[in-house]
């Protein structure tokens, strides 16, 4: 790679994920010598970017958080409005934030200076957000955490409780986190137990990245969305769902979770849902209602005697 100001940027972009980047990792990324890669880190800094170098078998160049924010496109301001926006997004399991969301607010956390950090946590703690569901909220700075650690590959360590309420330490191997809509879920390997696990990032507290490197494992299944799937669907007991939808089936698909599934087109007027699934029928329920045209539930049963009881009951509201 002989652009330099290209170089650069992309030298930036490796630094500004949280992790530390050996010399010959960098130069092999980029294409160019060890010793073009310690003169574009000299470049960086005189830019005013932060680059901290370690020495030894494990050392190599990390971006940390300097005096002043780094000279990025952002001003103050817009700093940390987007942190906050990613922060209140995140900590709320916004349906379509994903993954990518938390790695930004990782990478943004990384270099922001102690005066930002703090007014970024006022504004937070200031703020009461209006949420629904379960309360099943996560703390963003534990998915930052977490990020931070699956993208470093450092082992972490956290308390985590089950759904009884029994209350274990855990040491893992970090992979992915994964939003459902309604919650984080993290896909790891469990050092201890010798085999892949998945935990509700909201029942996850006290996470530390213990600086511990490890090499990635392979899923013994494509990926870590279908080894969710996988997992949730031997712990929950499943059921067929079918529902008839009078509305084309991209309208419904619009405003259907990606999670329930996707209506298969009947007519130019008309679509069906016919899916395996696994959450309570109080929650399809509210889902089903909120699509915004005439449906009929076929199966299963007790979906269809809830959704007539909750039917007479808003009609007693409505008195």
């Amino acid at each position: 790679m002989t652009d330099t100001p290209a170089r650069l940027l992309n030298l930036l972009s490796l630094l500004q994920t949280p992790r530390e980047w050996p010399g010959s990792e960098l130069a092999e990324r980029l294409g160019v010598s060890s010793r073009t890669i310690r003169r574009d880190i000299e470049r960086l800094r005189d830019l005013g970017y932060p680059v901290q170098a370690t020495m030894g078998a494990e050392g190599g160049y990390r971006l940390a958080a300097g005096a002043a924010l780094p000279p990025l496109v952002l001003d103050d301001e817009e700093a940390v409005a987007i942190a906050v926006g990613l922060r209140a997004g995140a900590g709320h399991a916004v349906e379509g934030i994903e993954e990518a969301s938390v790695r930004a607010l990782a990478k943004l956390e990384q270099v922001l200076p102690a005066r930002l950090r703090h007014r970024v946590s006022a504004l937070q703690a200031a703020t009461v957000p209006l949420t629904g569901g379960d309360g099943a909220t996560v703390d963003p700075h534990t998915l930052t955490v977490i990020a931070s650690a699956a993208t470093g590959h450092e082992r972490l360590r956290f308390a985590y409780r089950k759904g009884d309420g029994t209350e274990t330490k855990r040491l893992v191997e970090p992979h992915r986190l994964i939003s459902t809509g309604r919650r984080w879920y993290l896909v790891a390997h469990d050092v201890e137990r010798g085999d892949w696990r998945t935990f509700r990032v909201d029942r996850v507290s006290e996470p530390f990245a213990t600086g511990a490197r490890f090499a990635p494992r392979e899923l013994p299944v494509p990926d870590a969305a279908e080894y969710l799937k996988r997992s949730m669907a031997g712990l929950q007991p499943t059921y067929r769902l079918v529902v008839t939808f009078r509305a084309p089936a991209e309208s419904v698909a619009a405003r259907l979770p990606n999670w329930l599934g996707v209506p298969e087109p009947v007519d130019a007027t008309t679509c069906r849902l016919d899916v395996t699934a696994s959450d309570s029928v109080e929650w399809v329920a509210l889902r089903l209602a909120i699509v915004d045209c005439e449906f009929e539930a076929h199966e299963p049963r007790e979906l269809v005697d809830h959704l007539r009881e909750l039917g007479a009951r808003i009609s007693r509201a409505a008195l």
